[in-house]
C-alpha cells in the first residue's frame, strides 16, 4: 500500500512539472521545426525542439529589454524598428535590414492550417502607370555654406536669414514640447496636455523656509525697534550669504512684482530698494543675467510719475529721498554690469535723458532723471549730453515751474539742486583759482555760462565763485 501511494505521489509531481515545461514555451516549436527544415534538417526529436524554442524564446526576450532601453532612452512609449537594430548591435548580433522606414508597418495575417497563423509586411501597391504620370519632385538646392551674424553684442541685426521680430514674438507664444498640441496629447493618452517644462528647478526646504522669512520681515511696515533689527539683519544676510544663488531669480522676481504692484506704497518701494542694493552688495552670487530685470524696477522708482499716495512736507521729501537712493542703485549696476553687458551703461542714460528733456513729464521724473543721467553716465555725460540742452531746458521747463510761485517752489528747487549737483560733478580736484585782481575776467566768464545754460543755472554756477569749474562748463560749448 505504501508503494502504490509513493507510485501515485510521483505520478502526480511528475505530471505538474510536464505541464509546467509546456506553458513555460511561449515560442512555437512548429517554427523552429520549420527553420530546421528549411537548413536541411530533416528530424528533431522532442527534447531538442523543446530546448531550441526555449532559447529561442530566451533571446527574443533579451532583444525585446534591450529595445525597450533605447525607447525608453529616446523618451517614446512606441517601439520601433530602429530600437531593435540598436538592440541588435548592442548584443553582438547582425542587425535585420530592409526595416528602416519612417512609416509605421502595417502587419498581415494569413492562415496556414488550423491554429498556424502566419504574419507578413503588408507593402503597399503602388500603380506603375500612376507613378510614371505623377508630377516630377522639385530639384533639391544645391549644397552650399553661407555665413551671417546671429546677434553682435547681444542684440540680433536685421537679416534674411534672422527672423524679424514679430515672428519672434509669435513663435514665443506657442507651445513646445509634447503636450503642444493638445489633439495629439488627448489621442495620446496624456490627461492634462498643457506644457510642461522638462527643466524643474527644485529648491530645498532651507531655502524655501528662507524666503518666506525674508518677504514676511520686508513686507511688515511695523515701525518698532525689534522689527527694525529683523528688516537689517535680514538685508545683511541677503548680502553676505553666499548660498543664496539659487533664490536670484525668485528675489529678482519678487521685487519686480511689489514694485509693481504698490507704487502707492513708499514703504514698500523703499525696501525693495533696500533689497536691490544687498543683493548687488552680495559679492558670492552671480547676477549678471539678471541685470536687465533688476533695472525695471529700479527706473520705475526713480522716473516714475508719482511714488506714494500721501501729501505734506515729509512725504514729499521721502519720495525725493527714494528717487536719490534709486538713482545710486541705478550707478551700481552701470558700474558693476557695464563690463559684460557693452549696452547697459548706454542704455540707462539713454533712457534717463530721454526723460529729464520731455517736456510732457512732471518735476519729480526731471529730477529722478537727472540723477539718473549722473549716476549711469558720470560727469562724461553732464558735460556731453546735459549742458548744451540746459537752456532750452530752462526756457521749457523751469521757467515755467518758477511762474507758478509758492505751488512748485520745492519741485523747482529740488529740481534747480539735482541739476547743480550734476554740474558740480564736473570740478576738478584742483582749488578755486583767483579770476584776477579786478574780477572782470570772473565777470565775463559767469557772463559766457548764463549765456551758454541759462540765467537760472548760471546765477547758481556763479556764487559757487569755482574758476575751474567754470573753465569745464564753458569748454562744452564744443558739443553743441
Amino acid at each position: 500500500m505504501a508503494s502504490n501511494r509513493d507510485a501515485r505521489g510521483a505520478a502526480q509531481d511528475a505530471a505538474p512539472k510536464a505541464s509546467a515545461t509546456e506553458q513555460r514555451l511561449l515560442w512555437n516549436p512548429e517554427n523552429v521545426k520549420d527553420v530546421a527544415e528549411s537548413v536541411g534538417v530533416a528530424t528533431l526529436s522532442d527534447e531538442a525542439l523543446r530546448t531550441l524554442s526555449q532559447d529561442v524564446e530566451y533571446r527574443i526576450g533579451q532583444v525585446l529589454v534591450e529595445a525597450l532601453r533605447f525607447m525608453r532612452l529616446a523618451r517614446r512609449t512606441t517601439m520601433t524598428a530602429k530600437d531593435i537594430s540598436l538592440a541588435l548591435r548592442a548584443l553582438d548580433v547582425e542587425p535585420l535590414y530592409g526595416y528602416e522606414s519612417t512609416r509605421p508597418l502595417r502587419y498581415g495575417e494569413a492562415s496556414l492550417g488550423p491554429g498556424q497563423p502566419l504574419f507578413y509586411i503588408d507593402d503597399e501597391e503602388v500603380d506603375f502607370e500612376k507613378l510614371i504620370n505623377a508630377p516630377l519632385p522639385k530639384v533639391p538646392r544645391d549644397m552650399m555654406w553661407t555665413g551671417h551674424w546671429l546677434a553682435i553684442e547681444g542684440v540680433q541685426p536685421v537679416t534674411l536669414q534672422n527672423p524679424t521680430s514679430a515672428e519672434s514674438r509669435s513663435q514665443d507664444l506657442l507651445h513646445r514640447g509634447p503636450g503642444a498640441n493638445p489633439t495629439l496629447a488627448a489621442l495620446a493618452g496624456h490627461d492634462n496636455p498643457d506644457f510642461k517644462p522638462q527643466v524643474k528647478h527644485q529648491l530645498s526646504k532651507e531655502l524655501q523656509i528662507f524666503f518666506q522669512k525674508v518677504q514676511s520681515i520686508l513686507l511688515d511696515d511695523e515701525s518698532s525697534a525689534e522689527h527694525q533689527r529683523l528688516r537689517e539683519t535680514a538685508l545683511d544676510q541677503v548680502s553676505n550669504d553666499p548660498a543664496i544663488q539659487q533664490l536670484a531669480p525668485y528675489f529678482v522676481n519678487f521685487i519686480a512684482n511689489e514694485v509693481t504692484h504698490h507704487l502707492d506704497d513708499i514703504f514698500v518701494m523703499r525696501t525693495m530698494m533696500q533689497l536691490t542694493n544687498a543683493l548687488l552688495m552680495n559679492q558670492t552670487i552671480f547676477l549678471a543675467p539678471y541685470a536687465s530685470s533688476l533695472v525695471a524696477p529700479v527706473l520705475t522708482c526713480l522716473m516714475a510719475r508719482k511714488v506714494g499716495s500721501e501729501t505734506g512736507p515729509s512725504a514729499v521729501k521721502e519720495q525725493y529721498q527714494l528717487r536719490e537712493y534709486a538713482a545710486s542703485i541705478v550707478g551700481l549696476i552701470a558700474q558693476k554690469y557695464s563690463s559684460s553687458n557693452k549696452l547697459l551703461r548706454p542704455k540707462l542714460t539713454r533712457s534717463c535723458l530721454r526723460n529729464f528733456l520731455s517736456p510732457s513729464m512732471t518735476p519729480q521724473i526731471w529730477y529722478g532723471a537727472i540723477c539718473g543721467v549722473l549716476a549711469a553716465g558720470g560727469s562724461e555725460a553732464i558735460k556731453i549730453l546735459v549742458l548744451p540742452n540746459l537752456k532750452d531746458f530752462e526756457k521749457n521747463m523751469l521757467l515755467p515751474l518758477q511762474e507758478k510761485g509758492q505751488a512748485g517752489f520745492v519741485d523747482f528747487e529740488m529740481l534747480v539742486g539735482g541739476i547743480m549737483k550734476a554740474i558740480q560733478s564736473l570740478a576738478g580736484d584742483d582749488f578755486p583759482m583767483m579770476a584776477g585782481i579786478t574780477g572782470a575776467s570772473n565777470e565775463r566768464e559767469i557772463a559766457d555760462i548764463k549765456n551758454f545754460v541759462g540765467e537760472i543755472i548760471g546765477e547758481r554756477v556763479g556764487r559757487l565763485g569755482d574758476s575751474q569749474l567754470n573753465h569745464n562748463i564753458l569748454d562744452a560749448r564744443s558739443f553743441t
